[in-house]
């Protein structure tokens, strides 16, 4: 740990965070309490999109992705066999909307997760909400986790008690 990073330490020992802003320059994740915010853009490869979700699942199992599907009937039992929880379901014109939570202790749902991901990801930019109970001793500790993707760097730093930002140490 060099003298910046030490000091970045002490700083977030007497203060605490509002969000953190992490990434390369084709995934951007803002963390804060309870939520976890991802965009991917177009040319995110597929293992920064596997490495991102499973350094979130090594943190905290209990963080959930909330998605909406409108598919067939039948499709939403496919769903749930990848692992996907069934919240709600409605029969809509064009199929049935159903509700999922995917959960992040079920390494079958991430996987179906990074697949529908990079598949999103040949169209068009990905964007995900994540929930989880993370506070600051979680998002210090999944920084950490993120440092062994290559060109991951500190972006943004809001602490809540002076409302000021810190930016990114200088490299």
């Amino acid at each position: 740990m060099d003298n910046a990073e030490k000091k970045q330490k002490a700083i977030e020992a007497t203060h605490s965070l509002s969000s953190y802003a992490m990434g390369t320059d084709e995934v951007n994740i803002v963390c804060t309490y309870g939520k976890i915010s991802i965009w991917y853009g177009r040319q995110t490869a597929a293992v920064i999109v596997g490495q991102t979700l499973i350094s979130i699942s090594k943190i905290d199992k209990t963080a959930v992705h909330e998605t909406e599907l409108v598919c067939d009937f039948d499709k939403i039992t496919e769903y749930e066999s990848s692992g996907y929880i069934l919240v709600s379901y409605a029969k809509t014109h064009n199929g049935y909307r159903a509700m999922f939570n995917i959960p992040f202790y079920s390494n079958k749902a991430l996987y179906h997760l990074a697949e529908s991901i990079i598949e999103d990801l040949k169209k068009d930019d990905v964007h995900l909400d994540i929930y989880w109970n993370g506070d600051d001793s979680d998002i210090d500790r999944l920084s950490e986790e993120f440092k062994n993707i290559e060109g991951w760097k500190v972006k943004d730093i809001t602490y809540k008690d002076e409302g000021k930002h810190r930016d990114a140490p200088k490299p």
